[in-house]
Parts: structure tokens; sequence; C-alpha cells
């Protein structure tokens, strides 16, 4: 049975999706270790999600208190949430988010390469290809929130459990060039001759 601090959404956005296959973004960070990870767009219409977010963060903090996982003294007020407002800036303090967060919460989740998310169809039915999963689908997602201290970084993060697609959506980033669009005039010179 999932604690206090397990949230489940409803129906989101998905963007920056590594369902499938775990990433490393080793030019941020030439020691990250690959994650599965989703940054789940929540519309803020979605009030009841927010709750529940808001719920789950506040009790990864309470559970970070009472196992001291936290500094002492340190206002919990104060410390870094994974949630973002969508209509403001990241967690640098000044890069605006993309348009696509306009109008949403927005917060990343990730799991460890050796725990993978279950990731299921509408019908809770195994998703197997890697082609229905991409950025841009609707779905929801199962994430526990918890507390943690890196000695130099605490704060509250976001564990990815569980992702359910529930519907296609327009994908996100930039449109790939179909062979014809790059090959396809004739009027080309023979690249031979």
């Amino acid at each position: 049975m999932a604690g206090a601090n397990h949230a489940v959404t409803g129906r989101a956005r998905f963007s920056y999706e590594h369902l499938m296959k775990p990433y490393a973004n080793t030019t941020r960070d030439p020691n990250a270790k690959p994650k599965y990870s989703v940054t789940v767009l929540i519309p803020k219409s979605d009030t009841a999600t927010k709750a529940k977010i808001d719920a789950a963060i506040a009790a990864a903090k309470k559970m970070g208190v009472e196992k001291k996982t936290f500094r002492e003294g340190v206002p919990l007020d104060r410390l870094p949430s994974p949630l973002y407002d969508g209509d403001g800036v990241r967690a640098d303090g000044f890069t605006p988010f993309g348009p696509e967060c306009k109008g949403c919460w927005v917060f990343t989740a990730s799991s460890n390469a050796d725990r993978p998310p279950k990731v299921v169809d509408a019908n809770r039915n195994e998703i197997l290809d890697p082609t229905e999963i991409y950025s841009g689908i609707w779905g929801r997602v199962g994430v526990d929130f918890f507390a943690y201290n890196t000695g130099t970084k605490q704060g509250v993060g976001c564990a990815l459990i569980n992702v359910q697609k529930l519907a296609d959506g327009e994908p996100f980033g930039a449109a790939r060039a179909s062979v014809d669009d790059d090959f396809g005039d004739s009027d080309d010179e023979d690249p031979l001759g």
C-alpha cells in the first residue's frame, strides 16, 4: 500500500520523456548516471491533482524531519520543492519554462536504471513498443516524494513509480524532415557529376 508521500496525477502531458530507456545528461554532469525520467505538465485547472501533490510533498517533508534527513533548524517552507509554476522560471531562478508549460504545474520524476517504471496503456497493458511513448502524449503517473540531503543540497525529490499512457498528443520538439523533403527535389545537380 502506498504511503502518504505517494500521489497519482490526473490527466497530464509528458515532456522530456525517457521512459523506455534510461538517459544521462552528461553535458551538464559528466558523472551523471542514466535514469528513467519524465517531466509532467499538470493543467492548473486540475486542482485535485495539485492538492494531492501538495499533501504528498508535505508528508515527505514530515518524514524527512522524523528521520533527521534535513539539517536541524532548517525551515521546511524554505526547502526546495520539485513542483514549479510553468508560468514562472525554472529551478535556476531565471530561465523561463518553455511555451508547453504555460498554464501548468511542472515537476520531473525519475528512477534509477535498475528500477524501471511500469509503463502501461489505458487498459493497464504493458507498453513494449518504444514508438508508443514520446514527449507530447497524455497520461498519468504514480510518484513517491522523498526527502533528500546530499550534504550540500537538501529538499524534496520525486521518484517515478508507474506511468499510464492515456492518449496520443502533438509531439513536442521540432518535426523531423522526411527523406522526400531532404532528397526529393529532382532539380538538384547530380552530386557525382
